[in-house]
């Protein structure tokens, strides 16, 4: 069957109210040729009359009674869709996010998707991106925001929420000869070889996972990259490469065949942000940007002390 056009649904619909070709003409603006065009084009494609019409009356036919009665609803459905997408273009509301994280999303995190699920009527679709591309699938339109380490320098995006800054730890294998400290300086990290990550990232964003030197301004060795962190782990693990961690990575990373220590001297925190365009500052994400907020702010319940 040739594909039916909204046109002649709504024309059969209104006249279905109507039963008068002139009036149907006036409600939709059209003429009167107009209509019954329309009201014959649907019929050529329903293949069966749908409307009698005598030079005094006009009336649906059997069948096309009952094709109105099934049509109705599924047009109301439909034109209720179009008036809340609608709505939605003009608020710039969006139903779903789409969000890109590293690693691991924290409880908090997924405690304000919920509320914003709950308060909001937003769902959220998420995705791991590449360890060494934070930035460019927000920026081309595939993610509506991305929760990513910073620095971020763009000024294409915007940090909706800075997350608590958290200790680098340095993950070693066990087998490594340092690993049985408590923990290294600084200065030992120009004795291995840290991994990278790779990607499209700038420099400055690269720079601030591996120090290109230590504060003494010895070299730091970086041979080999990496796109996630668990293949930085795994690399770790067999006893060649170190690699900078954050705490809350380190806590849910953990293995037998990794340590994590504690690195003194190293002054610069590990601190994510939620990111998204700033032409693209949708209130859906200023809204998880106040949820968040109030998710890391919110008192922690403590265990009652033993009697």
């Amino acid at each position: 069957m040739n594909q039916v056009h909204i046109q002649e649904i709504e024309c059969l619909l209104v006249l279905a109210e109507e039963l008068h070709f002139g009036r149907t003409a006036t409600r939709l603006g059209y003429s009167q040729s107009r209509v019954s065009q329309l009201v014959a084009a649907l019929e050529r494609r329903v293949g069966v009359r749908l409307v009698d019409r005598t030079s005094r009356s006009v009336a649906l036919s059997r069948f096309g009674a009952q094709f109105v009665e099934e049509v109705r609803p599924a047009h109301e459905a439909f034109t209720s869709v179009i008036v809340r997408a609608r709505a939605r273009a003009g608020s710039g509301s969006l139903r779903q996010l789409r969000i890109g994280f590293h690693g691991s999303v924290y409880e908090e995190v997924t405690e304000a998707f919920r509320r914003l699920r709950a308060h909001h009527e937003v769902t959220m679709a998420l995705s791991e991106i590449p360890l060494g591309s934070p930035f460019s699938a927000v920026l081309d339109g595939r993610l509506d925001a991305a929760v990513v380490e910073l620095p971020v320098n763009e000024a294409a995006l915007t940090i909706g929420f800075r997350f608590p800054p958290q200790d680098r730890l340095l993950a070693l294998a066990t087998s490594h000869p340092l690993s049985g400290a408590e923990r290294v300086h600084v200065e030992h990290l120009a004795t291995l070889d840290l991994l990278h990550p790779v990607g499209d990232a700038p420099d400055y964003w690269k720079a601030a996972r591996v120090p290109r030197s230590t504060p003494a301004g010895t070299p730091i060795r970086s041979t080999t990259g990496i796109t996630t962190a668990q293949e930085g782990l795994a690399l770790v693990a067999s006893g060649e490469h170190g690699m900078l961690v954050c705490r809350p990575l380190a806590e849910r990373a953990t293995r037998g065949d990794v340590r994590y220590l504690p690195v003194e001297g190293l002054d610069e925190p590990s601190q994510l942000g939620l990111i998204w365009r700033t032409d693209r500052a949708y209130p859906q994400l200023t809204a998880l940007a106040r949820l968040l907020h109030q998710e890391f702010t919110r008192p922690k319940a403590t265990a009652p002390l033993p009697a």
